[in-house]
C-alpha cells in the first residue's frame, strides 16, 4: 500500500502525519488513526498499511507535533521492561501537555483534512486509537457526531475518571458505533461496569470486551506487551465494525 507524509494545518501550527491508502484511482472511506503514547513509528505504519489493504484511507497524525516532527523522541527498536521506564520519562511530559482542549482543536483539523482529501469518499469516517489514542478517538466522536460513524479503542487509557474533562462526559454526544477492546487489568470489574453503564445511559451502541491473556499495549509488536492472538482479535473486531459503519456491508 502506498504511504505519504503530509502536513496538516491546525489552530496551533502544522502537524505531520502518515497516510496509507489503496493503490487505485477510486475513493475510499476515511479512518483517523490515533497512535499510542509512543507515537508514529514503523509498527503504526504497518498497521495503517494493513488497514489500507482492506480498502480504507488511513491518516495517522503525530499528536505531539507541537514538540517536533515524528519521531518526537528517540525510541528503541523494542520497548522492553528494561527500557520502558526511561522511555516513559521522555513521553510523560508530552502526554501531560496534550490537554483535552488541544486534543479537540486538533481533532477538528484532522477531520477537516481527512474528509477533504480527494482520495476519501464522501460520508462519515471512523476514529480509532490505541492507549491514549483510544480516549482521543472517543473525544473526537463526541465532538463531531455528524462526521464520525465508528469508534474503536484498544487498550485505551482511562475513559471514566474524576477529572472535570473526563472523556465519559462527552459520551452523550457520541452517535457512532463503538468497540472497546481492553487488556486484562486495564479496568477493575467495577470500573468496567461503570463504563458500560455510562455508555448505556448515553444511548451509545457499543461493545466492551476484555481480551483474554493480554496486557496493556497488546496490539503493539514493538513492545513486550505484544500478543499475536490479541492483535488478531483486534482485527476480527475492527474490520467488521468499519464495514458496517462505513461501507454498509
Amino acid at each position: 500500500m502506498p504511504t505519504k507524509t503530509l502536513l496538516i494545518t491546525t489552530a496551533d501550527g502544522r502537524a505531520d502525519a502518515l497516510a496509507a491508502f489503496p493503490d487505485s484511482d477510486e475513493r475510499h472511506p476515511g479512518v483517523l488513526l490515533y497512535p499510542d503514547a509512543f507515537g508514529v513509528r514503523p509498527v503504526l505504519e504497518e498497521m495503517a498499511r494493513e488497514l489500507a489493504g482492506h480498502g480504507y484511507y488511513v491518516l495517522v497524525p503525530n499528536i505531539f507535533y507541537r514538540h517536533g516532527p515524528a519521531p518526537v523522541i528517540e525510541l528503541p527498536e523494542h520497548i522492553s521492561a528494561e527500557n520502558r521506564s526511561a522511555v516513559f520519562a521522555q513521553v510523560m511530559p508530552l502526554i501531560k501537555a496534550h490537554t483535552s482542549e488541544r486534543a479537540l482543536r486538533d481533532a477538528e483539523a484532522y477531520l477537516g483534512f481527512l474528509t477533504g482529501r480527494p482520495e476519501v469518499s464522501a460520508g462519515p469516517v471512523a476514529a480509532i486509537g490505541y492507549c491514549m489514542g483510544g480516549a482521543l478517538a472517543m473525544r473526537t466522536a463526541a465532538a463531531h457526531p455528524d462526521q464520525v460513524a465508528a469508534v474503536a479503542g484498544f487498550h485505551p487509557s482511562a475513559l471514566v475518571t474524576d477529572a472535570p474533562d473526563s472523556p465519559h462526559h462527552g459520551f452523550p454526544g457520541v452517535s457512532a458505533q463503538v468497540h472497546l477492546g481492553l487488556a486484562e487489568g486495564d479496568m477493575t470489574p467495577e470500573s468496567l461496569s461503570e463504563l458500560n453503564q455510562t455508555l448505556d445511559t448515553a444511548g451509545v451502541g457499543h461493545t466492551c470486551e476484555v481480551y483474554p491473556g493480554t496486557a496493556h499495549g497488546f496490539t503493539m509488536s514493538d513492545t513486550d506487551a505484544f500478543s499475536a492472538s490479541g492483535l488478531q482479535r483486534h482485527w476480527d473486531r475492527l474490520l467488521p465494525l468499519l464495514d458496517r459503519a462505513l461501507t454498509g456491508r
